[in-house]
Parts: C-alpha cells; structure tokens; sequence
C-alpha cells in the first residue's frame, strides 16, 4: 500500500469516527481480525459447560472468533459504543432493596437496542459509502456469532472486566456495542489496558457467585441467564438468591468503582416504559399475557416470554416479605396452565408459609 493511500485511509478513519459521534454513538475505534487468545478462552469456557443451554454459543464454531469466516474479506472491525443508563431513573440499589418491587436491568427498561443501533451503524455505512463508492461490510448487533468484547477492548472501548463485562476508564460499563465488519483496510487503533487491578467487589457480590474466578463467569448461576436465557424450572437453591431480580442483574456493575464515571444516555427511547422503573410485583405479576405482549412491544423485555415472566416474578413474590396481598397474587396463579409456572408459584406459597406463622397451612391450594 502506498503512502497515499495509507494516509487517505487514515483521513477516512478520521471521518468515520466523527460520523459516528453525529450518530448518536459515544466512541468508535477501529480493530484487526486476530483473536486467538479470545479463541482459546472461549473454546475453554464452552468445555467446562458454562453457555448452559445456550448451545449457539458453541454452534458456529471457529466463526464467532474469526471475523472473516464469518464474513469472508473482512480486514477490519468498526466498534462502536452507545450509552443505554436513561437520566432521571430511580437509584437502582433502592429498587433491589424493595423487595416488593421488580428490578429490571438498567438497559432493558426503554426500547430494545438492536434495532435502532443496527440502523445507525447503517447509516454510517451509507456515509461511508457516499465518500468512497461501494465497499463490502455487514453490520451486527448482537445477530450474529461475534466476539463483540473482545474486539471492543483490540479497538481501545475499553478492557474485559473480572466479571467479563466491558469497562471504560472515561465511560464505566453501561453501554451497549455494535460492529461493522468491514474489507477496509483501515489503519488500528490501539488496543485497551485493563485497569481492575486487586479489586474483586464484582466477584464478591454477585448473588448467585457466578463469577467462579476473575474473567470467569458460569452463565448457569448468572441471574440474567436465569431469568432470561434459561426456559425451564429455575433451580431451587439460585432461587432465594435472586431476591427481586425478575429481568437480568447489575450488581456486578453497580459495585464496580468505574461506574462513577458513566455517562447517561442521550438517546430518549432508552427512557424507562410502562413504570417498570421499580414497579410492584403484585401489579406486574397480574398483567394477561395480551398485557405483557401489548407492553413490552419493542422492548428487550420480550425475549424472556410471557410464562418466565410470571415464573420470575413468582420467584420474586416468594421472596418478598409475608403479606396477604402477596399471597392472594399467588394464589391466583397457582391453577395456572403453566407447569413452570405452578412450579414456582408452589415454591413461592410454601416459601412464605415457612416464613409467617398467620400464613402457614393457608397457602395450598
């Protein structure tokens, strides 16, 4: 390549990472296709069983970890950041500490991201396209088998955190990551340093102690693989631990000092919907499923599905404090068609019934 050309090249990077800021996208940068040592960490994390029942974590094969496999002719990987915290929000400790309220993760409570930040990184591609003629790229956003952390830290984003979630030294962990594969040979940026140095606290207060060593998270405790991933019966002994957790988990995020720097969201469809914001459980848990359908229209929410919505909240309700209006909730489920859902709706009743001397014997249906 000459020297021109590397220098267009470099004006082109420089261009696409101011259109990317005028997209709404909080940081870009720019990396290769070598990820052998994210390949082997990989590789190790699906033979020890720790994806659980996410059998497409190990589907596709050497795909996830080699971009241009996965889209042949790509040189480089375009990774872009958006900030998902919405301002305005209740402190996320004071909705887990009420525990007749429903804590949702912090980024699912507004519209679901895919959508709206795979037509960004479009539109960027058009931009892109507009300066140079026709290029080959595919955009992704969570659509596909891609090492999307790793390729964020090799473009300088941020580094992989203890509890395996990405950090920025300027920005903390509340942002979401989208790529476009590319076959520019644009020049790279440099690669992020970690910086967690002894700190533990992500391991330390994880509920379920999921993160079995630093880098090291087994999904199967995870409560967001629980209550979202996982389709069936949540095992019996994760279930106290999740508390009122009933869409994903932060503590791990909540904990880590960075986060003081996070920045807000400047997008308002990631403004909470609905009051889900600490909404209560016995509200929550009375919604039909036309209601939750109706609700959680274009929000991350859905995926979880009506029946490991109620199975989730029946988990909260049983760990909640003893109250009549809890258990005449329960008990209003526990005919349900659902055999999950009686499951957890039982667990729940005999679960305050231990708990309460007034309720004991009451709670069987």
């Amino acid at each position: 390549m000459s020297d021109s050309s590397l220098a267009d090249y470099a004006a082109l990077a420089s261009d696409i990472k101011r259109w990317a800021h005028e997209l709404g996208f909080a940081k870009m940068g720019i990396s290769g296709v070598s990820l052998g040592r994210d390949e082997q960490h990989l590789e190790r994390w699906l033979e020890d069983g720790y994806h659980g029942e996410m059998e497409y974590m190990a589907r596709h094969g050497t795909r996830r970890s080699r971009p241009d496999e996965l889209e042949p002719g790509t040189q480089r990987v375009i990774s872009v950041r958006m900030d998902y915290m919405p301002p305005g929000t209740q402190h996320a400790w004071d909705v887990i500490h009420d525990a007749e309220a429903g804590y949702v993760a912090r980024y699912a409570l507004g519209r679901d991201y895919h959508k709206l930040m795979r037509h960004r990184l479009q539109k960027l591609a058009e931009r892109i396209r507009g300066a140079i003629g026709d290029f080959g790229y595919r955009a992704y956003v969570d659509s596909a088998p891609v090492l999307e952390k790793a390729l964020a830290r090799n473009a300088g984003l941020g580094w992989i955190g203890k509890h395996t979630v990405l950090i920025n030294a300027q920005a903390g962990s509340y942002f979401f990551l989208g790529e476009l594969y590319t076959n520019l040979p644009l020049p790279i940026d440099k690669p992020a340093t970690a910086h967690c140095g002894t700190c533990r606290k992500c391991i330390d207060i994880c509920p379920t102690q999921a993160i079995v060593a630093p880098y090291r998270l087994d999904a199967r405790r995870c409560i967001s693989y629980l209550t979202i991933e996982l389709k069936g019966s949540i095992p019996e002994e994760l279930r106290a631990p999740i508390g009122n957790r009933i869409f994903g988990c932060d503590d791990c995020q909540l904990i880590c000092p960075w986060n003081k720097f996070a920045q807000d969201a400047t997008e308002p469809d990631f403004a909470p919907r609905h009051s889900l914001d600490g909404a209560k459980l016995v509200a929550l848990f009375a919604w039909s499923e036309e209601a939750f359908l109706k609700r959680t229209e274009g929000m991350a929410i859905r995926r979880t599905g009506y029946e490991s919505w109620l199975r989730n909240i029946a988990v909260a309700l049983g760990n909640a404090p003893p109250s009549e209006e809890i258990r005449s909730a329960l008990l209003a489920r526990s005919d349900h068609p659902s055999e999950i859902v009686r499951e957890h709706v039982a667990w729940a009743l005999a679960r305050h019934d231990s708990l309460s001397p007034k309720g004991r014997g009451l709670g069987q249906p």
